[in-house]
């Protein structure tokens, strides 16, 4: 999630980026935890420098999501815009099913790999490390995800310039610590993407079981979201039809915090300005009196606006308070000015009359 372009890329860019992402982070870490018999320390550092370099590689097409937890988590804090969600997820799924494809036929072709159990899968009970149970695993996985998208939405905050440039850094070793803290426990998830790419072809009790690995970080990715604001207050204005309005409002043309209408930066008063609920889109409501005094400008350049009636006409500049001199007012030229005399001989003005 790292800032935005000036030139913003098409969804389906953003799309292709969200299944490449997704596709380098479940064949980076998997594949280590496959490779090393999941060794906490080299399956984490997988983990977090796929999440890292992936963010630096494309986080600037499509915010470097990654996993569904993730979006969710930013369509909830308004970050996003929940049709992109939908979209962001369906690539998310893809990339990961994709990667999971390549492992499981790359590791087939190896002596004595069995996917069943094989595949870095997450799971409780008898397929964990430390059998937890199923209560305790749905508990780390929440409270894991939770503590990510905090992560991920403080680094990506509009207002933390500090470290703006380096927020996949901060995301990268978030992922990481937690999966030193949760492999043995789930075999850490915090990413339903990462466990449903896998667990497709891990055998049957992965299959059984994945279904906590989507419902428990979506929920902690839910309380993130909320939470955040509540916690450190929003970073900015919400995206149109992202936030818990789910693209509401009260205009028709609904959305968000601003009622699916765009506020523009009024330098007089240093402040957004909200537009009007009814009328024009671009006319702005005059503030309260007591809530808000606007600088006037020079009477000369002042403009008031219209009655209601004329909701998109302008009044005319009002008059100038001093009126001109005497000598620069003018006045129609009289009769007798506006005769024509012919000019005084030897003296051409115009061409000659044609002959008769």
């Amino acid at each position: 999630m790292t800032a935005e372009s000036l030139d913003p890329p098409a969804l389906p860019r953003k799309l292709a980026a969200e299944v490449l992402g997704t596709f380098v982070l479940v064949f980076f870490g998997c594949g280590a935890a496959i490779a090393s018999g999941a060794d906490i320390t080299t399956t984490s550092l997988a983990f977090g420098i796929s999440v890292l370099v992936m963010a630096f590689a494309v986080g600037h097409i499509s915010g470097g999501h990654f996993n569904p937890a993730v979006s969710v988590g930013a369509g909830v804090a308004g970050r996003i815009a929940w049709i992109d969600v939908a979209f962001y997820i369906v690539a998310q799924l893809v990339g990961a099913i994709l990667a999971g494809l390549v492992l499981f036929t790359i590791w087939k072709g190896t002596e004595g790999f069995d996917a069943d159990g094989g595949m870095a899968t997450n799971g409780w009970g008898d397929q964990s490390a430390h059998d937890i149970s199923l209560w305790a695993a749905l508990l780390i996985e929440v409270i894991g995800t939770a503590v990510f998208l905090w992560v991920i939405l403080a680094a990506t905050d509009k207002r933390n310039k500090a470290i703006a440039s380096s927020a996949p850094f901060a995301i990268g070793l978030a992922l990481t610590g937690l999966h030193m803290v949760m492999i043995p426990l789930t075999g850490t998830s915090v990413n339903p993407a990462r466990s449903i790419g896998v667990a497709i072809f891990g055998g049957s009790d992965a299959i059984t079981q994945v279904w906590a690995f989507i419902v428990a970080p979506l929920v902690g990715a839910a309380i993130a979201g909320i939470s955040y604001a509540f916690i450190f207050g929003r970073d900015g204005m919400e995206v149109v039809g992202g936030g818990l309005t789910f693209g509401g409002g009260n205009t028709a043309q609904g959305g968000g915090q601003w009622g699916g209408q765009q506020p523009v930066w009024d330098p007089n008063t240093g402040q957004w300005v909200q537009p009007q609920q009814q009328g024009a889109p671009q006319q702005w409501a005059q503030p309260a009196h007591e809530q808000q005094q606007w600088s006037q400008p020079p009477a000369e350049q002042q403009w008031a606006p219209a009655p209601p009636a004329q909701e998109q006409q302008w009044a005319q500049p009002q008059a100038p308070q001093t009126p001109p001199a005497p000598e620069q007012q003018w006045a129609p030229p009289t009769p007798e000015q506006q005769q024509w005399a012919p000019p005084a001989e030897g003296t051409q003005i115009r061409p000659n009359d044609p002959p008769q």
